[in-house]
């Protein structure tokens, strides 16, 4: 028997990154525990993270290519799989290169190499059809940032070891972790803030496993949070609570910004948002009287229907009492290259092309999920034939997933990049098995690499702890590979192409497979002048960073055409004249409709990890649903709800929950796994799929980030109708 070896490692499945031991004996990884001597996350993990190893030996690991055929995927070789995607790929492209389009999902983002080596194949084909998960959960921000910073990927974060005042809205830490930011073991983190007397406030329409460790929960109507910013800054601005200096210096197009929020009063607010007025004034109270002060925001509101605009009044809020770039407030984190310097000298990520349906403007590079469907069903020269998937499964994760499983049905070609098989897979004509995190050497990913955001900035290498099984390739050897089967060159450039074949070649009679990641990982680092992967790797626990710099921000790394933070963007004046009075007049009229929150379970990570038994024991999600309105609703715990929106309508068990605010329901997002062929624990489940109730088109999206609303959405729940075993299971394409 092989003996067993301790490795230090770190976790890629979200952006806490925790610091890992894992005991390896021969190609198996035999146990995982947090590392105690990590210089960042200090012996904690979570247990999705202490868990992934056996994830990694599931039997329904993709192995080998899958080709379709006579309607059913079946094994082939790589050199088939990679001519059937080539033949079309070229006969599409030729037509027109938008015709080649690509979704990146989450998990893409948790590696270095992956989501470089995929933007490397679209530019090699040439097309600009680039779609991503972010437009379910985050491209509001960056959309916003765009217009304030000037740049994407300039996130302002919480100084969360030294704020005296944090407002978290639609967040919740506990369970996911803080959006962007890395901050390990959450709970701890938000007790010390407690703990040193700092006011701690969670405004969320469910009283959230966080508000239930430290701080205060108040409760706002879903789809409310724009108001409640609007309502924040009015009193900011009324009580003349605002750093006028710092304006006048860093600051611009402020006298456009009063007149958005001057008829927002606390109580007029208050008629949409049901937050008592004097509630919000204590909490303005709390926040103008800390030296340091952050409001901060996350999915909740992001997914709500006007994310955009609420983050704008956010980064206002935080910029104009000061609290910006201040010790304590809101800090600005600086990478081992400044990223957002780089991006505004070279364009990157600042395409302002629109999309061909509904003429959404890019962000982040990329267009709205939201109108993906309607760019494969409309007819046109730049209609979108061809969709590359990796690293994610749009049909569980996009808004009217039914509809995108039918718009999937007419693609001439659907290839899936990825480690388990999916529901997006189950509809491929090529599936190529993808190595797990665990499997390659990295870095931590591009957002504390690239733009240090982290609350304690360090740097860790890890090795591939265990080598891939059958015929798995990672990512950027894939794409290297398919550049060549579309006859294009990676990044347009016949010298990375021949550079890359090259390195693979000489790996290969090595003994190594595929192109030599370690040697790229260590260019990266190079180039920006830090330690080499090999040094990097001798510092088993990683190696910490210079602190946060308050104060580095502002009139250093503003990258806006003037250096100067634009306190009202044209996009976001527009958006506000256009929807506001509009959205709040249709909040009074619905007063009395049922609003539909998403929630997270606490084993499972988006639509990801439901084939582990030990995470999905009870075998369905539940509708949560306050007492109160389980009684006027007529339903019953246990018994089973018809729940209904403008899209769909789902049924599954009722579950009571006294932590929701009256008039909103909760519905965990992720399962509805039962036609996910191959996922032989997960397909076994229950579970709805609530992005089925959701509406994509270019109407339903919001205007400046494309975001579709995923959260808040109005609908009419009953007590189901018929017997119980016609249980609807809410599958991708099912119509009940």
């Amino acid at each position: 028997m092989s003996e067993t070896r301790t490795e230090t490692t770190f976790c890629r499945i979200c952006e806490a990154l925790c610091g890992l031991e894992a005991d390896v004996r021969g190609d198996q990884i035999v146990a995982l525990r947090p590392d105690k001597s990590h210089v960042a996350t200090g012996g904690y993990s979570c247990v999705k993270g202490l868990r992934q190893a056996e994830y990694l030996r599931s039997p329904d690991r993709l192995q080998y290519p899958l080709i379709r055929r006579g309607g059913e995927l079946q094994r082939g070789t790589w050199d088939q799989a990679l001519q059937q995607v080539g033949e079309v790929v070229r006969r599409e492209r030729a037509i027109h290169p938008d015709r080649i389009a690509m979704y990146v999902g989450t998990a893409a983002g948790f590696g270095v190499l992956h989501p470089i080596f995929a933007q490397g194949f679209m530019t090699a084909v040439g097309s600009k059809s680039m779609y991503s998960s972010a437009t379910q959960d985050c491209a509001n921000k960056f959309a916003a940032a765009t217009g304030v910073y000037g740049f994407p990927f300039t996130q302002p974060f919480p100084d969360v070891d030294h704020t005296e005042c944090l407002i978290v809205v639609g967040a919740n830490p506990a369970i996911s972790k803080w959006s962007f930011l890395q901050v390990s073991n959450p709970i701890e983190r938000l007790r010390s803030i407690e703990r040193r007397g700092a006011a701690l406030f969670f405004v969320d329409p469910r009283k959230t496993e966080s508000a239930k460790v430290a701080g205060e929960h108040v409760f706002i109507r879903p789809g409310t949070d724009v108001f409640f910013y609007l309502a924040f800054l009015h009193e900011v601005l009324a009580r003349g609570a605002v750093d006028r200096e710092r304006i006048a210096e860093h600051g611009k197009h402020f006298e456009r910004l009063e007149p958005v929020v001057r008829a927002w009063t606390p109580e007029r607010a208050a008629e949409v948002t049901r937050m008592d007025p004097q509630v919000l004034r204590r909490m303005v109270d709390a926040y103008l009287a800390a030296d340091g002060a952050a409001l901060y925001s996350s999915t909740g509101v992001n997914m709500g229907g006007h994310g955009a605009l609420a983050f704008w009044l956010q980064e206002t809020i935080n910029f104009v009492t000061g609290n910006l770039d201040r010790r304590g407030g809101t800090l600005v984190g600086e990478g081992v290259i400044d990223f957002p310097a780089f991006g505004k000298k070279t364009g990157a990520l600042l395409r302002t092309d629109e999309s061909r349906v509904g003429g959404f403007r890019a962000t982040n590079d990329t267009f709205p999920g939201g109108v993906l469907a309607d760019e494969i069903l409309t007819p046109g020269e730049r209609q979108v034939r061809v969709l590359f998937v990796t690293g994610g499964n749009p049909l569980l994760t996009m808004a009217n997933s039914g509809r995108l499983a039918k718009a999937f049905r007419e693609l001439e070609l659907l290839v899936v990049l990825d480690i388990l098989p999916s529901e997006t897979a189950t509809l491929a004509d090529v599936v190529f098995p993808c190595v797990a995190p665990l499997q390659r050497p990295d870095l931590p990913f591009v957002f504390p690499l690239m733009l240090g955001l982290q609350s304690r900035p360090y740097l860790q290498a890890t090795e591939a702890l265990v080598p891939p099984t059958g015929e798995q390739r990672d990512e950027a050897t894939i794409y290297l590979d398919l550049c060549k089967a579309c006859g294009v060159d990676l990044f347009g450039s016949k010298v990375a192409q021949a550079a890359m074949s090259g390195m693979r070649r000489v790996n290969e009679a090595l003994g190594g497979e595929g192109i030599p990641q370690k040697l790229l990982l260590d260019l990266l680092l190079r180039a920006c002048r830090q330690p080499g992967f090999s040094s990097l790797l001798r510092e088993s626990h990683g190696v910490r960073r210079g602190d946060h710099r308050p104060g580095s921000f502002l009139g250093s790394r503003v990258v806006t055409d003037d250096g100067r933070v634009d306190l009202a963007p044209d996009a976001m004046v527009a958006e506000a004249s256009r929807v506001l009075e509009a959205t709040f007049a249709r909040e009074k009229r619905d007063a009395g409709k049922m609003k539909l929150i998403t929630k997270r379970h606490v084993t499972t990570h988006n639509s990801w990890m439901h084939d582990h038994e030990p995470f999905v024991r009870k075998g369905t999600n539940h509708l949560y649903v306050h007492p109160d309105d389980a009684q006027r609703l007529g339903l019953e715990a246990g018994a089973m709800a018809d729940v209904t929106s403008a899209t769909a309508t789902v049924r599954l068990p009722v579950a009571l929950s006294a932590d929701l605010m009256p008039g909103t329901c909760a519905l965990p997002h992720g399962w509805g796994h039962q036609h996910a062929k191959g996922l032989k624990v997960a397909s076994q489940t229950r579970g709805v799929n609530v992005n089925l109730l959701a509406a994509d088109g270019p109407e339903a999206l919001e205007r400046v980030g494309g975001m579709a609303r995923l959260t808040g959405i109005p609908v009419e729940v009953v007590p189901a109708a018929g017997p119980q075993a016609h249980t609807w299971s809410g599958l991708p394409g099912e119509v009940m």
